[in-house]
């Protein structure tokens, strides 16, 4: 029996839900499909799937081979890849998945420089505020905050990114400057609403070790994070942004930081940064163009807000 086929038979059977449909994908008749699976629970000496003429249904021990050998096929074709390509450049599609902002400030610029590095390589940027799902969409890799990480996704520490609370010099003009984020609740704040289940970003701070949330009624929402900073530049409120937003602002003048550590009568708090971590399916979405652009973005983003602060 060639065990290997007879392994590939019934994986295709069970990811299809039928004998007709695995063997559909396989490309031969539901009776030589049948005559395999036989074959196998026969070498097996044991039952590993229940069929009726209506249903199928994995046994208990059907689906604990499955667990164990479902990725058997998709290693081999690794291993082969990867001896046959150790030595040759990337090419193909490489998808990338991003958080808006993040994707659009941070990762976009740095894209070029690797395209030219990598020319073989077709490279997609898919900027959303959603959860991707890698195998519906063919995402090789997505970057995501924590509020988007899944359970079934292998998540990798990237940078811990700072935020700041910042307003324009003419908002703090006429409503003065807060003194401590519990005086967040006297001012106009920009608020970040998560387009994909309506929950507000929530402001945390740290002071003396203890982490706790600012209060604030008095609001302006947007599901934008770049248009909130368009409010605060124009004298809208106090807005808490990204580092990678608020610097230009910042440096330019434009937005003046608040509850820094040297700033005179101000009780110290501060703003509790955001992690963003690079995630794939599991340790087989490892390829090489995979490996090279998580270096990438390591050397370029990693040492630039390092994950321990």
């Amino acid at each position: 029996m060639d065990l290997l086929n007879a392994i590939r038979s019934f994986i295709k059977v069970v990811e299809a839900g039928s004998i007709a449909g695995g063997a559909r994908s396989l490309g031969v008749s539901p009776a030589a499909v049948s005559q395999t699976l036989a074959r196998l629970e026969r070498h097996l000496q044991t039952r590993l799937l229940a069929r009726t003429t209506r249903s199928m249904t994995l046994t208990p021990a059907g689906a604990l081979y499955y667990e164990r050998v479902r990725h058997v096929e998709r290693e081999l074709h690794l291993a082969g890849h990867a001896i046959t390509t150790a030595d040759s450049e990337p090419q193909g599609r490489l998808c990338i998945a991003s958080t808006s902002a993040f994707g659009r400030h941070v990762i976009a610029p740095l894209i070029p420089a690797f395209s030219e590095r990598y020319p073989q390589l077709s490279i997609e940027l898919i900027t959303t505020d959603r959860k991707v799902n890698h195998d519906r969409e063919a995402v090789d890799l997505s970057v995501r905050i924590d509020a988007q990480l899944d359970v079934h996704l292998l998540a990798r520490p990237l940078a811990r990114i700072p935020f700041t609370c910042c307003a324009s010099p003419g908002y703090l003009a006429a409503a003065g400057h807060p003194a401590t984020p519990e005086a967040l609740r006297d001012h106009r704040c920009l608020a970040f609403r998560y387009p994909v289940d309506g929950r507000f970003l929530r402001w945390g701070f740290v002071r003396d070790g203890v982490r706790f949330e600012a209060q604030f009624d008095r609001v302006l929402i947007s599901d934008d994070i770049d248009a909130l900073a368009h409010m605060a530049v124009h004298d809208g409120g106090i807005a808490r942004l990204a580092d990678f937003i608020a610097r230009p602002h910042l440096d330019a003048g434009r937005l003046v930081p608040l509850f820094e550590a040297h700033q005179p009568g101000q009780a110290y708090a501060q703003t509790e940064p955001m992690t963003v971590y690079l995630c794939v399916p599991d340790r087989f979405a490892l390829t090489l163009k995979v490996r090279l652009f998580m270096d990438y973005l390591h050397q370029h983003i990693g040492s630039r807000w390092p994950v321990q602060m």
